[in-house]
């Protein structure tokens, strides 16, 4: 598992380290591990240091002096190394000292050409994006050069992802001590490349972020055993579709058939249960004991009362979506006993926050703790980075996925899967982000780079499982 701690939390065990250890020690393994990364990928892009051009943007804090020393050890394997400062009155001294005596200069403007560039202007101290000084040199990076940040792309806040105004985007992103979260949700994650890891000796807490892998989602996942039939391994039911939306219904269906669950119950309009039953005729129709319900997806206006019948039953997991959000009483969901899974976009989650859609997009992680506060539910927030929380819990970031998923009927899939996995015995953050991270894989082998429909998303489900567990 992946985690990822907030500014404070980082500053705190820096803090505690560095009062172990010889001053300096801690800047010399992150400057050890930024150099070593940059000099691999100049050997791959070129076959050797020596001789390459390199450019360190140099801010005044640690950050640039991260930068200087690392610039320093590069510049003692024969690359020539500029320093290029944000303030010329406050440069680190130590690391221009290390610059100057293994053959490294300073400079007052970028150079034309670069091999390899250092962002080093902020840090993860940064808030609000890049100040007029800074944004004019990293719009000076010369092109086609390769783009190092030193621990977070500048202009990113490392606590969000947020990006408030200008910000630098890199190719990597050499991150010291600990994953930011602004290092996995977007924006921030899509200016921040590949993303390497330098281990600097910090001990730390519990994380405010999760990010499962593999192995993480293959513990998740359910298996039955020998004993097993298809009501031990749990029914959910699925209240989706409407006259006007029938597929939401087939879709919803097609990732509840993929989710682990022992059986699929459908209820809805007599004409949307024969166009679930035309597509998947395992289907159970109509009302009875069911382990979760999936409650929602395409319904429309005339069905309130079936998400509020859903919800009434205090013992039985719900995931509520799409039109079943709309007027969510708050004060029935947090009374209820068994798990609460909402899955809104950013515009449903807006509703439900009573804000603006672009304040929710702006601010994907206070947006979902803040529904998981006001709820005392689990909520998935869909969208370039799906998040999932809980009150009191880490956040967990979904690493998977492609922009090919952002297509009519793919959160129906998803919701399917997610609700069979509740039914399945799994709560609310563990369904949510185990369909997600699937959901998000078969998004990928489906598309493989091209338009994709949410059917054939569902139809990769399989195989997506079956890579986790390998």
């Amino acid at each position: 598992m992946r985690t990822a701690y907030s500014v404070e939390t980082v500053r705190a065990a820096e803090r505690e380290l560095m009062a172990r250890l010889p001053e300096g020690t801690l800047m010399a393994r992150a400057a050890a591990g930024l150099a070593a990364v940059c000099a691999g990928l100049l050997t791959r892009r070129r076959g050797r240091v020596y001789g390459a051009r390199v450019v360190l943007l140099v801010g005044p804090g640690d950050n640039g002096g991260d930068a200087l020393y690392a610039g320093a050890r590069l510049a003692r394997r024969g690359a020539g190394v500029t320093a290029v400062p944000m303030d010329p009155e406050r440069v680190h001294p130590g690391g221009l000292a290390a610059l100057t005596a293994a053959g490294g200069r300073l400079a007052e403007s970028v150079p034309a050409r670069a091999d390899l560039v250092v962002d080093g202007l902020l840090g993860i101290g940064g808030r609000g994006g890049l100040r007029p000084a800074a944004a004019a040199l990293a719009e000076r990076v010369p092109e086609g050069a390769v783009v190092v940040a030193a621990d977070l792309p500048s202009g990113v806040d490392a606590d969000t992802g947020e990006t408030a105004g200008p910000a630098v985007t890199a190719g990597v992103t050499v991150t010291f001590g600990a994953y930011k979260p602004g290092l996995l949700i977007d924006p921030g994650a899509s200016k921040a490349g590949a993303v390497r890891f330098v281990d600097i000796g910090l001990e730390l807490p519990a994380p405010d972020l999760e990010a499962l892998q593999h192995a993480d989602v293959a513990r998740l996942l359910p298996a039955p055993t020998a004993s097993s039939d298809k009501y031990r391994r749990g029914v959910v039911g699925i209240v989706a579709g409407s006259d006007r939306y029938p597929g939401a219904a087939v879709l919803a269906v097609a990732g509840a058939l993929r989710g682990g669950a022992g059986a699929v119950r459908y209820v809805g309009p007599r004409a949307v249960a024969e166009a679930v039953l035309a597509r998947y005729p395992e289907t159970l129709i109509g009302r009875g004991r069911v382990q979760a319900w999936v409650v929602g997806p395409g319904i429309g206006d005339g069905r309130a009362d079936e998400v509020a019948e859903a919800l009434a039953d205090g013992d039985v997991p719900v995931l509520v979506d799409a039109d079943g959000l709309r007027g969510l009483d708050g004060a029935v969901v947090r009374g209820r006993r068994a798990a609460t899974l909402l899955t809104p976009h950013a515009g449903e989650a807006a509703a439900l926050l009573g804000v603006d859609r672009p304040s929710v997009e702006a601010g994907r992680l206070a947006a979902v703790r803040d529904l998981a506060g006001r709820y005392g539910a689990a909520v998935l927030l869909k969208g370039s980075t799906t998040l999932v929380a809980a009150a009191g819990a880490p956040v967990r970031v979904n690493p998977t996925g492609t922009p090919w998923l952002a297509t009519a009927g793919s959160g129906d899939v998803l919701s399917g899967l997610a609700g069979s996995l509740l039914a399945a015995g799994l709560g609310g953050v563990d369904a949510g982000s185990a369909a997600a991270y699937l959901h998000g894989l078969a998004g990928r082998r489906a598309a493989a780079g091209a338009p994709v429909t949410a059917h054939e998303v569902a139809g990769a489900l399989p195989d997506a499982w079956r890579d986790v567990l390998r």
